[in-house]
């Protein structure tokens, strides 16, 4: 059944003046179904698209460079189905008279690139329109220096990108830069490109053959955009996690396996692009005769990774035993991804040495025969001792005034603190010269300021985080340049406020203190990958109280700052 319908105008031309020789620029936007065919009339005449001068994109833009006097007039767009026809209001353009002086002008992008969302196998442009004196050339790349797909890309008009038949790998930030031949004067814009795919799998389950009360463990991988939400079916019903069965990640894995475990299992990768299913067979095998569990279970710290676990043969046909097999997992937390080791029957002691420190983790053992395993056997818990941390914290620096550098600092991750912070040591000094300075701050703080400091002058800062075991490697020199002494006072950092959009975007926001009298003239807004190089600055008008970071990668911490 299909609904034909037409919506009206979202978006109008608007009358403008452009002098001669410049470029001039309409739009309009229309919902319809099946979609429109838009086409522009001047004086109410179909515009010929014949110059090379003028281009009519697809997605309602009509752009004419090197404007004419006889381009004047009144401008609308026509919006064409097979079922209804639609005018826009008239938009007039005037052409202002060319003076014979022409003055240098740096290039400016008038209609820059807007971030888009497209499936697989559409069609995708981006704009780029830019003014300048002389005429500047525009040229596109990717943000990762990836080069850009020729057979299925070209350029519209005088700069307009254009992706056909779109595919995963044509994801990205893609830049428009527009430069003045000849010279250094150059401006670009961005835009993110976000292909939305099904999901594929990339890792498939694969059938098992498994003693009772043994351990199957399946594991399925998937990619797609968004990226897909994998879960397991038993005979075509879904599975929920139990004490013996457990999901994480996007592995399934059933402990202590009875006769009923045997059958068809599936993995479903979905998303809103669709959904896929993978299937595996696990059969079991049965035996009656099976040795009974270790017992006497113990562990004991050997360092902050390690723990030596030992444990006693089972006391019912421990002869028939041919192996070992050591589970752990961390005691902490919900859904804890469980590990197996499996060992020989010739030993009864073994030491787990991949272990994260300052954690509690959960050991039990279970006796193999070769058609058959023991019962799991008593569970025991034990904790790994701390370390000093793996790296020091990533550090921010601000001026309030001439005389001083905030200092401000985010928690060391878990799996690289390796125990509690105690204390933080804060290092600086002139960059011209050699004596340091140094603080110590409690391991609760996550900020100083440094006053009474020389205007203008560059200071070199560092940290170093210490657990109750000592002292970790210390952070790079950071350098920051106090302000200069003049009248004019330094506004405040303002406060942020971070939404992420989805898995490759994140909406930042910010006020200004209202007790703050500085004068604010604009943002600088910087981002990072944790443990990366700083991007940035992206300048913004101090009127910009929010803005949008697209084009990262899936599950990373990133950090952003704004001044």
């Amino acid at each position: 059944l299909l609904f034909l319908a037409i919506s009206a105008f979202e978006v109008q031309p608007l009358s403008t003046e452009v002098q001669e020789g410049g470029v001039a620029r309409f739009a309009c936007k229309i919902t319809a179904n099946p979609p429109a065919t838009v086409t522009w009339e001047v004086n109410r005449t179909t515009l010929p698209l014949v110059m090379d001068r003028i281009t009519a994109l697809p997605t309602g833009v009509l752009q004419i460079y090197g404007v004419e006097q006889k381009d004047a007039g009144n401008y609308r767009c026509v919006a064409t189905t097979i079922a209804n026809r639609r005018k826009s209001t008239e938009a007039v353009l005037s052409v202002i008279p060319a003076s014979n002086f022409k003055p240098f002008h740096k290039p400016s992008i008038i209609a820059g690139p807007q971030n888009i969302t497209a499936c697989l196998h559409q069609t995708v442009i981006l704009e780029c329109v830019a003014t300048g004196n002389p005429k500047p050339i525009i040229s596109w790349s990717r943000l990762d220096h990836k080069s850009i797909d020729v057979f299925n890309t070209r350029v519209l008009g005088n700069g307009n990108l254009m992706i056909s038949d779109v595919k995963v790998q044509h994801a990205g930030v893609y830049v428009c830069r527009a430069t003045i031949p000849g010279t250094r004067n150059f401006t670009v814009a961005m835009a993110t490109l976000t292909v939305l795919a099904p999901p594929s799998f990339v890792e498939w389950p694969e059938s098992l053959t498994r003693p009772r009360a043994g351990t199957a463990r399946f594991a399925c991988q998937a990619e797609g955009n968004p990226a897909p939400k994998i879960s397991w079916l038993k005979n075509g019903r879904r599975i929920h996690s139990n004490g013996r069965i457990k999901m994480y990640n996007s592995k399934l894995v059933i402990n202590q396996i009875i006769p009923e475990d045997d059958a068809i299992y599936q993995c479903m990768a979905e998303n809103s692009q669709g959904s896929i299913l993978s299937r595996a067979r696990l059969t079991v095998v049965m035996s009656e005769d099976r040795p009974s569990a270790p017992y006497n279970v113990h562990a004991e710290t050997m360092s902050s990774s390690a723990i030596l676990l030992a444990w006693e043969r089972p006391l019912y046909n421990s002869d028939k035993v041919i192996a070992y097999s050591v589970h752990y997992m961390k005691a902490e937390g919900l859904n804890n991804e469980e590990y197996q080791v499996v060992i020989g029957n010739d030993t009864t002691h073994y030491i787990i040495d991949d272990l994260e420190p300052a954690s509690n983790y959960t050991f039990y053992i279970v006796a193999y025969m070769p058609l058959g395993a023991s019962q799991m056997s008593d569970h025991v818990t034990q904790h790994t001792l701390e370390d000093v941390p793996l790296r020091a914290p990533e550090i921010s620096l601000t001026s309030r005034s001439p005389t001083d550098i905030l200092i401000s600092w985010l928690p060391i991750p878990a799996k690289y603190r390796r125990g509690q912070v105690v204390l933080y040591r804060l290092s600086f000094r002139l960059s011209t010269e050699t004596k340091i300075q140094v603080l110590e701050l409690p391991g609760t703080s996550d900020e100083y300021l440094l006053e009474g400091l020389r205007p203008d002058s560059v200071y070199l800062v560092r940290i170093t985080a210490a657990t109750r075991i000592g002292w970790g490697e210390a952070s790079l020199w950071t350098s920051h340049r106090t302000p200069k002494a003049t009248s004019v006072k330094a506004p405040k950092s303002p406060e942020l406020r971070l939404e992420p959009m989805n898995c490759t975007t994140i909406a930042v926001q910010w006020q200004q203190d209202s007790e703050d009298t500085a004068t604010i003239q604009g943002y600088k807004l910087y981002y990072k990958e944790e443990g990366q190089q700083e991007n940035g600055p992206i300048l913004l008008d101090a009127s910009d109280l929010e803005y949008t970071v697209s084009g990262l990668g899936e599950y990373i911490k990133y950090f952003l700052t704004v001044l």
